[in-house]
């Protein structure tokens, strides 16, 4: 199970690679810049994790993680030397399945050290923001946890479900939640799913 997890984990940190690499590619960054964007998107949520959780940093006593962010982000790179241009929804959509592993692998790690259900819900959805937004900083863009559409709450709800379920099997902790957090981040993309906005009292609505 232990092996099933740290694999779980290497596909998230590859699929948030990919995600800042194809928005360094929409930048016109060059080769520094990809791996830059593509390395703070992949560990940024988990090193403030493990830094917050006083938990030995995950990727500097597993460099492997590293080799995963370069692979990744070198595959998408030569996949990207055949398009011409990369449409903000794949974008979109590489974002949701990162979003969705790293809720689940946030909260699972959090809930492994025997912190409070709380807690472990509030360091998935950390883990799964965090990196987001500072890649989406360093690339003049606003963050996408601050844009309209639901983001930051389908971790939460995510992460609420892994909690839920995670004392009873882990591994469907891991695949529901992840699920849950994937679907509504993709119905949020397509349906633009907002929460409601508090509205000063005549202003038009």
């Amino acid at each position: 199970m232990e092996l099933f997890f740290y694999w779980f984990d290497h596909l998230g940190v590859a699929v948030f690679a990919i995600s800042g690499t194809l928005l360094a590619f929409r930048k016109n960054m060059d080769g520094f810049g990809v791996i830059v964007l593509a390395s703070v998107t992949a560990i940024g949520g988990g090193t403030l994790r493990d830094l917050i959780l006083d938990l030995p940093v995950f990727w500097a006593y597993d460099p492997t993680y590293l080799y995963t962010i370069i692979v990744a982000a070198l595959g998408t790179i030569v996949w990207l030397r055949f398009r011409d241009y990369i449409h903000q929804k794949t974008l979109l959509t590489a974002d949701a399945f990162g979003l969705a592993f790293f809720t689940v692998m946030g909260a699972q790690k959090a809930h492994m050290a025997e912190f409070p259900a709380i807690i472990c819900v509030v360091m998935g959805t950390m883990t799964a923001c965090f990196g987001g937004m500072l890649r989406d900083v360093l690339a003049r863009d606003i963050p996408m946890v601050l844009k309209g559409e639901l983001y930051a709450t389908t971790c939460l709800v995510g992460a609420s479900v892994y909690v839920l379920i995670a004392d009873f099997s882990p591994l469907l902790a891991l695949l529901v939640g992840g699920v849950v957090t994937l679907l509504m981040r993709l119905g949020a993309i397509r349906w633009q799913w907002h929460l409601p906005v508090f509205q000063e009292h005549g202003e038009s609505r």
